[in-house]
Order: structure tokens, then C-alpha cells, then sequence
């Protein structure tokens, strides 16, 4: 898998308030509504979470390989007749799609984490600062390690290099552990 790869995935999450004594038929229709998803290509997974307490608010996540995976689903008419069957059941109350920089900002290690983000990604201030961070610690590390070998090297040659290693550094060990250690900041529970 390379980077661009995982940069397409794109995840989306809709929370849905089922009316009082449905619980059962809305498990059950959601339970359809997934094992029809997974006709679709480029579906990587999925499922619901009930919030807790006493709230009739459950969430569900799909996580497709690419945006255009996902709208094909959006768009569908298998989708649109689902849909339909349950109105009876329960309202959409909230949807939010993650994908590329949004999605270093989604909690991945879990699907229980992964209903924090129904109500969108942190603000974009709190994502720069998080990118910021890890972006310094990167290029600190490249500068004083890699960079005095790649003098001989013409600047374009050497802008390649260093995006090459910074890149996957990034996205699978960098962002991943500055947003994990910034989450109860990035994303407070409510």
C-alpha cells in the first residue's frame, strides 16, 4: 500500500436518533443496510455503536478504499431503497466524511473512538498546530541527519529526497503518535 493509497481512504460516520421502541428493527435494518454495503467496491468495513446511557442516538461507520468508492454507494439506488425502509425507524441527525490531512485527526486504533468524530474533525487551528508540531520534528531531524549528506545534490534532487523520506514518516509514524498524545486535546469528549 503507498501513501496516496491511504490518503484516499475515506471514512463516514452518521449518527442516527432511533425512535422509542425501534431499537430492534433499527438494528436489524441497519445490520441489512451493511451486509448490502458490502456488495460495493472498495468497502473496507463497518458497523454501529449505540451511545450510552439512556439515548436512542446510534452511530454508523463505513469506511471506503476512495471518495468515488463511497459516492457510488451514496448514489446508488440499492442505497436509496434501504434508506427508504427505515424513515419509519430513525432520523439522521448528524454525517461527517474524513479523508486525507482530516484523517490524520480520526481516531483509527478503535471503532468505539472512531464515533468521537460525528461532529467533524477539530478545528482547523488545532489541526495546524498538531501538523506544525510534527512537521518541526521531522524537518529538525532531516536537517541535522539527512541534509548534510545530500549537499552535492542540485536543490530540486534534494527537495525530492527529503519529501520521499519525510512523507511516510509523516503519515505513518509521526502524525499518527503526535495526534494519539494530543487527542483529549483535539478532540474533547462532550
Amino acid at each position: 500500500m503507498t501513501t496516496t493509497d491511504t490518503l484516499d481512504h475515506v471514512t463516514t460516520s452518521v449518527a442516527r436518533r432511533v425512535r422509542e421502541g425501534y431499537e430492534a428493527d433499527f438494528v436489524e435494518w441497519t445490520d441489512r443496510g451493511i451486509d448490502l454495503v458490502r456488495t460495493f467496491p472498495g468497502f473496507l468495513g463497518g458497523g454501529w455503536l449505540r451511545s450510552s446511557g439512556g439515548s436512542n442516538d446510534y452511530h454508523v461507520v463505513y469506511r471506503f478504499e476512495t471518495h468515488d468508492n463511497l459516492d457510488a454507494w451514496l448514489h446508488s439506488d440499492s442505497r436509496r431503497r434501504w434508506l427508504s425502509s427505515g424513515r419509519p425507524i430513525a432520523d439522521d441527525v448528524a454525517t461527517h466524511r474524513l479523508s486525507g490531512v482530516e484523517g490524520w485527526f480520526e481516531p483509527q486504533s478503535n471503532l468505539t473512538d472512531a464515533v468521537r468524530v460525528i461532529g467533524g474533525p477539530p478545528p482547523r487551528w488545532k489541526q495546524a498546530i498538531s501538523i506544525g508540531v510534527a512537521f518541526y520534528a521531522v524537518s529538525l531531524l532531516v536537517n541535522i541527519v539527512l541534509t548534510p549528506h545530500l549537499t552535492g545534490l542540485n536543490v530540486a534532487l534534494r527537495t525530492a529526497v527529503v519529501v520521499m523520506m519525510c512523507t511516510p514518516l509523516m503519515v505513518y509514524v509521526v502524525m499518527p503518535f503526535v495526534t494519539s498524545r494530543l487527542r483529549k486535546w483535539l478532540v474533547p469528549r462532550a
